[in-house]
């Protein structure tokens, strides 16, 4: 039986292969490749999509009241 080193944590397998050490490890690495945002950029992102947001609300708005006016008007 060979010797664990320091390198390898010991963690266990469930019973469907899981190793959370392994999982962590992984994440890690997968979150340090993330490219993050500068505050600026965030801030003028967020805005266009508030903006788009209120702009399509808005449009939906107008035209429901169209139907409405319409169908008030048909039937």
């Amino acid at each position: 039986m060979a010797k664990k080193t320091k390198a390898e944590p010991e963690t266990k397998e469930t019973e469907s292969g899981f190793n959370l050490g392994k999982f962590f490890n992984e994440t890690k690495e997968e979150l340090a490749k993330v490219v993050w945002p500068s505050r600026q950029q965030l801030i003028s992102e967020s805005a266009a999509v508030l903006l788009m947001v209120i702009l399509s609300a808005t449009i939906i708005y107008l035209v429901d009241g169209l139907f409405s006016w319409a169908s008030g008007q048909v039937f």
